[in-house]
């Protein structure tokens, strides 16, 4: 790989990082090269266009009306009043502000717009076209790309990205379990599943942080995956030739620098743009419950929001559409909320972080490809 350096850009006035390859930074007249794997559309996205459909048709007409009526939650809707409505557009805004901020802790010298643009784009690829991640990926890149970035804080910059909000959505549900033994609500099966759950959340900071620490620490574990991933070709009888020993170096190297300087930073912004989220779910289970002291606590509903983010690791449906909500609402009738008003809660949620974004990030797709014919004019 190129080797790194620091550049003073008075017209930008903020330092970039570029690599010393003279074709390194694109031509502003010019789109970016796109990677040589860029996810294509084809068969398999088909196929994952048809089993989303399923899993909505199953989720929304048979698995949430099971939990609550739609005619009712709609009809709690309607009840609430415009204050309460604005605290909830409020909230709504800052979630959307917020999803900014992990990608400009991860990036050194990214912008607000520039980076609200890139987030907002790629959301609404990858929450649109089922299994739409590799695309969303593809995108963020091309755009950084096209925004001046050189190809390896870029790389690095989705690869942080991507694994913090991993590790966060994976710490989540643990904050959420002890939560529940606070309350009271813990029996044996959630405090088995808090240890677990616990310690599988700690040896993999361990690991990550080992591996930062030592480039043949990295090796080691790669080499581990190899085995586990030729362990696992023998049992369908399929040849793999990835190499994930060496992948891992190459990740290490592209994102240890920004980690060791700035992972407080990038901890903290992953943090607070998924409680962003969850106080939407909060906001409307308050509203709906009639105030603070109904049956669901503050650590109910992050359990219940914990959990069902869980979902979002299935790759179909885009962004855990349906499983999601499914799972929000069911744990949340469990722990003692009115059936209808659970519905009610997710479905505000849903349409609160979903609806919004993605409209937007038509607009952001059409702000950047303004962007760039002014640069190529």
């Amino acid at each position: 790989p190129a080797k790194l350096r620091s550049v003073d850009d008075p017209r930008r006035r903020k330092t970039r990082f570029v690599t010393d390859a003279p074709d390194s930074q694109p031509n502003p007249a010019e789109p970016p090269d796109a990677p040589e794997d860029a996810p294509r559309f084809g068969k398999p996205q088909i196929i994952a266009g048809i089993i989303t459909l399923v899993i909505l048709v199953l989720v929304f007409a048979v698995v949430l009306p099971q939990l609550g009526d739609y005619g009712a939650a709609w009809d709690a809707i309607q009840d609430m009043e415009s204050w309460q409505l604005g605290i909830l557009v409020g909230a709504t805004i800052v979630m959307i502000v917020f999803y900014v901020f992990p990608f400009q802790a991860a990036l050194p010298g990214l912008k607000f717009r520039e980076g609200f643009l890139v987030r907002q784009t790629s959301f609404m690829i990858s929450n649109v076209i089922p299994a739409g991640g590799a695309f969303g990926l593809a995108v963020q890149y091309g755009m950084l790309q096209g925004y001046g970035f050189g190809a390896a804080p870029s790389t690095a910059a989705i690869g942080i990205t991507s694994l913090w909000n991993t590790l966060t959505t994976l710490a989540l549900p643990v904050i959420g379990l002890i939560a529940l033994l606070l309350v009271g609500e813990g029996d044996p099966t959630a405090i088995s599943l808090t240890v677990i759950a616990t310690l599988a959340i700690v040896t993999l900071i361990v690991v990550l942080a080992l591996v930062l620490r030592r480039e043949s620490t990295a090796r080691r574990v790669g080499g581990w995956v190899n085995g586990l991933i030729q362990w696992a070709a023998g049992l369908i009888n399929k040849d793999v030739s990835f190499d994930a020993s060496g992948a891992l170096v190459s990740f290490r190297a592209s994102i240890i620098g920004v980690v060791q300087e700035r992972w407080i930073l990038i901890t903290l912004a992953n943090l607070f743009q998924q409680l962003a989220q969850f106080s939407i779910l909060y906001l409307a289970v308050v509203i709906l419950q009639g105030g603070l002291d109904g049956p669901i606590s503050l650590g109910e509903a992050l359990a219940a929001f914990s959990f069902g983010r869980l979902a979002t690791f299935i790759p179909v449906p885009p962004g855990g559409l349906g499983t999601t909500d499914a799972i929000i609402t069911g744990v949340l009738t469990e722990l003692g909320l009115a059936n209808n008003d659970a519905l009610a809660a997710t479905l505000i949620w849903r349409a609160a972080t979903f609806f919004p974004q993605v409209i937007i990030g038509f607009f952001a797709f059409l702000a950047h490809q303004r962007d760039r014919n002014k640069a190529a004019a």
